[in-house]
């Protein structure tokens, strides 16, 4: 923690160099009267400018940041340096040095992004909530989530239907489509039944969308060993640990960028869902990437 002598130092600083940029425009005098900055302080600042922290780490930085459009927070700069380059630094420290490089990540907050709404009232099976709100999960290919998300483009619409693993946080199948159908269920389900390992059995919660509903989709989780449960009408926490993922999705691959054709908005989301499996750390996951958890577990539990 900064002592008080080391945070007056730094105001004065911060004075010395309002004052000096005003220094040509009014007296030096009445500017130092104003910022109550003695002569002799002020001349001793100029003197002995802030040093930049860790100056050796900046060009990592930028480089860490600068991978997706958004920016990338702090905590997972710092997390990859940690892991990869090996470096000692803590997080506040990362902080520190975007604020001095002038690199500011957005934060997630309400938007008018247009939430898409897939129910239809009950028009086929419905299924209790076996999971209750209870997302969390001590290993992979246990407890499961699902959910269909809604961009708006320039082309048009486009929707990402997700089978995202709540314990390696991995997006483990995807689709990508113009239209939120049975056919775009059933690209994912084929995906999901490709990547599953043999003898997995896991929970899968959804919403009461018409496609969860559906006999085709009911029987393709019958099918895989997947066990069936579904939020309450109306209400998002139910299925909170998809909607988180969809939250991050949204401000860091698609706040403030557009796209005019859907085979470039498909190609550039599929590397996003890429980085976020691959390269994106997680500190829920101690500093692992979704990928190096689930293969980490499954090597223990082998």
């Amino acid at each position: 923690m900064d002592s008080p002598e080391g945070g007056a130092r730094l105001a004065a600083r911060d004075r010395a160099a309002a004052v000096a940029a005003l220094s040509g425009r009014f007296p030096l005098a009445d500017l130092l009267a104003a910022a109550s900055l003695p002569r002799s302080t002020y001349y001793h600042a100029l003197a002995h400018p802030r040093a930049a922290t860790r100056p050796g780490l900046r060009g990592r930085v930028a480089e860490i940041f600068g991978r997706l459009p958004n920016g990338v927070g702090h905590r997972q700069i710092a997390m990859e340096l940690r892991a990869v380059d090996g470096e000692r630094v803590a997080d506040k420290t990362v902080l520190k040095m975007m604020r001095e490089m002038g690199l500011r990540c957005g934060i997630r907050r309400e938007t008018d992004y247009h939430r898409y709404n897939s129910y239809r009232g009950v028009v086929g099976e419905t299924f209790e909530n076996v999971l209750g709100r209870d997302f969390a999960a001590d290993g992979p290919w246990r407890k499961m989530g699902t959910d269909v998300t809604e961009f708006r483009c320039s082309f048009g619409k486009a929707y990402l239907a997700p089978a995202y693993d709540f314990g390696s946080r991995e997006i483990v199948a995807w689709s990508i489509s113009r239209s939120p159908d049975l056919a775009q269920q059933r690209e994912m389900l084929d995906g999901l039944a490709e990547a599953m390992p043999e003898g997995a059995e896991p929970v899968m919660q959804m919403d009461m969308g018409w496609q969860y509903q559906h006999a085709d989709f009911v029987g393709a989780l019958r099918g895989l060993g997947i066990v069936q449960s579904m939020s309450r009408k109306g209400n998002c926490l139910d299925n909170a640990c998809t909607e988180g993922l969809l939250g991050h999705m949204k401000n860091e691959f698609f706040r403030g960028r557009d796209w005019d054709d859907f085979e470039e908005f498909k190609r550039d989301l599929e590397a996003y869902i890429r980085h976020w499996n691959n390269v994106r750390r997680q500190a829920k996951l101690k500093g692992l990437t979704p990928v190096e958890f689930r293969e980490q577990a499954l090597r223990g539990a082998a």
